[in-house]
């Protein structure tokens, strides 16, 4: 897949759990995992705000395209 999901990146910058960050979120652990390990087809822009809002950074720190 071309879009590459560096959660865990930012999650160990910002010394957060994935269990924290599902609270903060409000989602689940599941959906927070199928994100995490690239499973996800899509993203509702209104959950990367939060995960934004709850890591303190930008889209692009979570989101980056590659070329396959």
């Amino acid at each position: 897949m071309p879009i590459r999901v560096n959660l865990d990146v930012m999650l160990a910058k910002r010394k957060m759990s994935v269990t924290e960050l599902s609270e903060h979120v409000g989602i689940t652990m599941a959906n927070l995992s199928i994100l995490k390990n690239e499973k996800a087809k899509a993203i509702k822009f209104s959950t990367l705000e939060k995960i934004c809002e709850a890591l303190d950074c930008q889209p692009g720190d979570i989101l980056e395209y590659q070329k396959e």
